[in-house]
């Protein structure tokens, strides 16, 4: 069951992805939410019960899905940019419920947060010279990349001091999640938008969840 969830996640998002191609909205948006359901019942079913680390990257999943629906709900209403920066909202808690699963591993943060602060202020400068948005959305951007990289730079500094299964397989999850967000912000305020890259921000996103979700078979 457990690995029906998986490849329902794969099917599903494919479909989803060819609806938004198709311009269909309502459908798209059903397909992404049954998508990211998908994602949540497989991290519910691989958490190990019990397991505080688990229960943190389960709650995340959550906000993932909430966030997803809200992102999309953009496309069908008529004023879409509230519900647009209330998902950004919740995407934001859900990668700081990710940060506190995986934060205490670390015995000395300070590197961590110097390193965090020093790559997000580069990737917000490069960023913002590639994109036209409004302040509100350029505010959100700034604490949404800032915790996004932070959560990065955790990962992989868990995974330098103690590599493992879990630290492996739950970085690569958040650099697909950070990949993928930077192709969406781009393609999203930059000057055009490419279905394209809609297409690898999407797929890059649903890799990363699960991947992020096949973590915990090693906790």
């Amino acid at each position: 069951m457990r690995l029906f969830f998986c490849f329902a996640c794969i099917v599903i998002a494919a479909c989803f992805i060819y609806a938004e191609y198709k311009q269909k909205p309502v459908p798209a948006l059903i397909f992404k939410g049954l998508a990211s359901f998908c994602f949540v019942m497989y991290g519910f079913l691989t958490a190990p019960e019990g397991n505080p680390i688990a229960e943190k990257i389960v709650l995340g999943l959550v906000m993932g899905m909430i966030a997803d629906v809200l992102l999309n709900m953009r496309f069908i209403l008529k004023n879409g940019k509230p519900v647009f920066l209330v998902g950004i909202l919740v995407f934001l808690i859900g990668h700081i419920i990710y940060l506190l699963a995986i934060f205490p591993m670390i015995s000395n943060p300070i590197p961590v947060i110097i390193v965090t602060i020093i790559l997000t202020a580069l990737l917000i400068k490069w960023i913002f010279s590639k994109i036209t948005a409004e302040k509100a959305f350029k505010i959100f951007g700034i604490f949404y990349i800032g915790a996004i990289v932070l959560l990065n730079c955790t990962a992989f500094a868990n995974l330098i001091r103690t590599p493992s299964a879990f630290t492996v397989v739950f970085a690569a999850g958040a650099f697909l999640f950070l990949i993928s967000d930077i192709i969406l912000i781009l393609n999203t305020f930059g000057k055009e938008q490419i279905f394209r890259l809609r297409a690898v921000n999407l797929s890059l996103y649903y890799i990363g969840q699960l991947l992020i979700a096949t973590s915990m078979y090693w906790l």
